[in-house]
């Protein structure tokens, strides 16, 4: 008889979404890393670069003065869940009502979020620009991508059944007018 190899998969059903956020709660993400669900896999990556620091702290600090009362803005590690997409993505900043971080757990309402901001790299240019606008666009208010690439803002905001309805790019250096419920405009020139 000659053995073969089995994949997973062939054993069991594959893992549910309650499964696997499950197991990116029991991980022990190495320190600068983060695990978020993506495409029904689990995808650790690294956080930001240092060159990243700067413009997320200058978004960071407009938002902040601009945000909806009840709202906070963070760039901590907090994984926001989206069950009827069965994924859950760790911003890399955030605006968010602050009552979702009353609850238990580790996984805060994805429905709490008033706007992402997802700052691309080579390795998750992919998924912000694909598999989380089509996520985000059927719930948050308003999406960023800041593209660190191409140097480039893009504002998504009027989420729908279908996606987002708006967008708006600008170059680094530009003025970006962020929608209702922010109405404000950005000073992208990091």
């Amino acid at each position: 008889m000659i053995e073969r190899a089995t994949p997973m998969d062939a054993l069991s059903a594959p893992p549910t979404f309650e499964s696997l956020l499950r197991t990116v709660e029991e991980m022990n993400t190495p320190d600068g890393f983060k695990a978020e669900l993506i495409r029904g896999k689990i995808v650790v990556s690294p956080w930001s670069k240092l060159r990243y620091v700067r413009p997320m702290r200058a978004l960071r600090r407009q938002l902040e003065a601009n945000a909806p009362d009840g709202h906070i803005v963070e760039t901590s590690p907090f994984l926001f869940q989206f069950p009827a997409a069965n994924r859950a993505y760790g911003p890399d900043l955030f605006v968010a009502d602050e009552s979702a971080f009353d609850a238990d757990g580790r996984h805060a309402d994805g429905a709490a979020l008033s706007l992402v901001g997802e700052f691309t790299s080579v390795s998750t240019k992919d998924a912000d620009w694909h598999e989380k606008l089509d996520v985000y666009g059927l719930l948050v208010p308003v999406y960023l991508v800041v593209d660190m690439q191409e140097s480039e803002i893009t504002c998504f905001s009027g989420p729908s059944p279908h996606g987002y309805r708006s967008r708006k790019t600008v170059s680094f250096g530009e003025a970006l007018h962020v929608p209702e419920p922010f109405d404000c405009s950005l000073d992208t020139s990091f």
